[in-house]
């Protein structure tokens, strides 16, 4: 009954491997961080620029760590990054685009 002895760690959400993936940590923190930013200013209709670049950069930064994710926890918050960022990208394609009035 050596399974009695190990910690399982298949039912955990935040569950890890126990190796290092920093290219992974690296694109799940680039998507959480331009998916808040993208969201929070899409409220404001005089930032739909930042909005929508942010969460076109958020977008593209998450499907790529969707790509490349080994873990539970990498691909749980690349999901809510990926949300945060397509509704921030847009809102910000209807207050504007992403080149509304610049060009």
């Amino acid at each position: 009954m050596a399974q009695t002895m190990r910690p399982s760690t298949t039912g955990s959400l935040f569950a890890t491997d126990g190796k290092p993936h920093p290219l992974q940590d690296t694109l799940l923190a680039v998507t959480l961080v331009f998916g808040v930013l993208a969201f929070v200013t899409s409220m404001f209709h005089s930032l739909h620029l930042l909005s929508s670049w942010s969460g076109l950069v958020g977008i593209l930064a998450g499907a790529y760590g969707q790509f490349i994710s080994e873990t539970t926890r990498e691909r749980f918050g690349l999901i809510v990054g990926l949300g945060l960022s397509g509704v921030g990208f847009y809102l910000g394609l209807a207050h504007g685009g992403l080149f509304g009035g610049v060009i």
